[in-house]
């Protein structure tokens, strides 16, 4: 009885995961909510930062707080700093199967290089960057 209420769960666990998992287009389309509140709130349009998905990062700094709105209002900022755990449980839900495991190796490597900035901003600006450069197939930014 015990396996056979484990093996339910499992089941229901995988189904659960490739039923309800998002496609990439779903993913950037549900960011871009978070896109449209943070670009008034730090005066940037869309010529400075509709281009960050391919990789084209203005060094600016309303652009570098517009990104870390994003990330905040994704809820992945834990005390101004990108938090490993949070991003790691939100790429989980939201983004397809296939690019979680690389999207998460790009993350531990990227993520300690906002310790280097004491401007929040900036240190979510530079670790976005990394990410980018690290894995530029899978990135996804609104």
């Amino acid at each position: 009885m015990r396996i056979s209420f484990l093996f339910l769960i499992s089941v229901t666990i995988i189904t659960f995961d490739s039923v309800f998992a998002m496609t990439r287009a779903q993913v950037k389309k549900t960011m871009t909510i978070m896109k449209n509140q943070c670009m008034p709130k730090n005066g940037v349009t869309e010529d400075q930062v509709g281009k960050i998905e391919e990789g084209i990062f203005l060094e600016n700094h309303n652009v570098m707080c517009y990104i870390a709105c994003v990330y905040k209002t994704i809820q992945v900022v834990k005390n101004d700093r990108l938090d490993k755990d949070l991003i790691s449980k939100q790429i989980d839900v939201l983004y397809p199967q296939e690019i979680r495991e690389s999207t998460k190796k790009a993350v531990g490597d990227c993520i300690n290089l906002q310790e280097k900035y004491d401007d929040w901003c900036e240190g979510i600006f530079r670790s976005t960057k990394c990410l980018y450069e690290k894995d530029p197939a899978n990135f996804i930014f609104p």
